[in-house]
């Protein structure tokens, strides 16, 4: 099996060593079984709707979701059990 070797802050080692169920668990089988967020859609994609749907965005609409995503913040824990 081929291998790559990468280097992680002590921060992020920490994370991935606290994240194995067990004692022995490779690193590569923590971070297969990590669940990757879908990439979410951008202002950028939004005004590329809007243009191509030949409307509008009201700006009360984009006000909240930039409210929103001011509150976003990312899950804790994106390894799965």
């Amino acid at each position: 099996m081929a291998t790559k070797t990468i280097s992680l802050d002590l921060e992020a080692y920490d994370r991935l060593s606290a994240a194995r169920k067990y004692e022995r668990e490779s690193f590569s089988k923590v971070v297969k079984r990590a669940v990757w967020p879908a990439q979410t859609g951008t202002a950028a994609d939004l005004l590329a709707w809007r243009n191509e749907a030949g409307g509008t965005v009201d700006k009360a609409v984009l006000d909240r979701l930039g409210a929103l995503q001011e509150c976003d913040t990312p899950s804790e824990n994106k390894w799965q059990s």
